[in-house]
């Protein structure tokens, strides 16, 4: 199985290459791993090209221009691109422990999308983090129990581990549950369903309107806590002037019938692709 690890960036590379970093120190590494950048300027792409030189891994960096809050686009040009079977999403500022892609391939099975959970860390930590490029991928639960203890971090229990598949299938139309900060679904399922909605302008609810048109497609919720749990660095609240907006997109969703996306995955031609990678080169 080929598992495709797509990260949405923008403006963050201190945070990216902890993460990259991160991915390329894997126990089971990802086949590749595909940059959704929503149109950062040069000291990100100056970031990324330092990372691909060491990696020994893929790195692709896919960039489309700055026109505001466009991650359900930068989503779906990567979904594009990428060439693996399961595509696991994850933010610029979501740190993998060294099980994450491991933990994934466990978790896989069809019919079904896995999201995990977060552990949320401290402005402090954040900073001192990002400055001194610390590997936090690293740490063991001893140190995250301190940093917890500290106040550095929102709580340590989704660290653990708990074995089992059956109880994680309980709910599986709980899409509320699904953040696509951490989450892994079927290349094929996001094609059936046409990926992400870009509709959705600003921050929120494009990976909840995903998780609902996948459950109604017949793709079940699979439950990825004390599993796959990813540190969360601080940043500043976005910008939620379109949520109103974005609230009234699920609200019909919810209300509605269809699982395909009306903007969405098949708008990104081989062409587009391409531009999207030359303007990287």
């Amino acid at each position: 199985m080929k598992i495709s690890v797509v990260v949405t960036t923008y403006n963050r590379p201190q945070a990216l290459c902890l993460v990259l970093r991160a991915l390329l120190s894997q126990d089971q590494p990802p086949f590749e791993i595909v940059v959704a950048d929503d149109g950062s300027g040069d000291p990100t792409r100056q970031a990324i090209r330092q990372m691909t030189r060491d990696a020994d891994i893929p790195i692709r960096h896919l960039w489309q221009t700055d026109d505001g809050f466009r991650a359900a686009s930068a989503r779906n040009m990567a979904v594009a691109a990428a060439q693996g079977e399961l595509i696991v999403f994850l933010d610029g500022d979501c740190i993998p422990r060294p099980d994450f892609i491991a933990q994934h391939a466990r978790l896989a099975q069809v019919g079904w999308f896995v999201a995990g959970s977060r552990l949320l860390l401290a402005p402090a930590l954040t900073q001192k983090a990002e400055d001194q490029q610390w590997p936090l991928h690293q740490w063991g639960r001893g140190t995250w129990w301190l940093q917890t203890w500290k106040g550095q971090t929102n709580r340590w229990l989704p660290l653990l581990n708990l074995p089992g598949h059956a109880w994680r299938r309980r709910q599986p139309e709980h899409w509320q549950s699904a953040r696509t900060c951490n989450m892994a679904v079927w290349r094929s399922d996001l094609v059936a369903v046409n990926g992400f909605d870009e509709s959705y302008q600003g921050w929120g609810h494009e990976g909840a309107d995903l998780a609902v048109r996948l459950i109604r497609h017949g793709v079940h919720y699979k439950n990825g806590r004390f599993a796959l749990t990813v540190l969360h660095l601080w940043h500043a609240e976005n910008d939620r002037s379109h949520l109103p907006e974005n609230l009234a997109r699920l609200d019909a969703i919810l209300n509605g019938t269809h699982t395909q996306a009306p903007l969405g995955l098949a708008q990104h031609s081989p062409a587009s692709i391409e531009q999207a990678m030359q303007i990287d080169a």
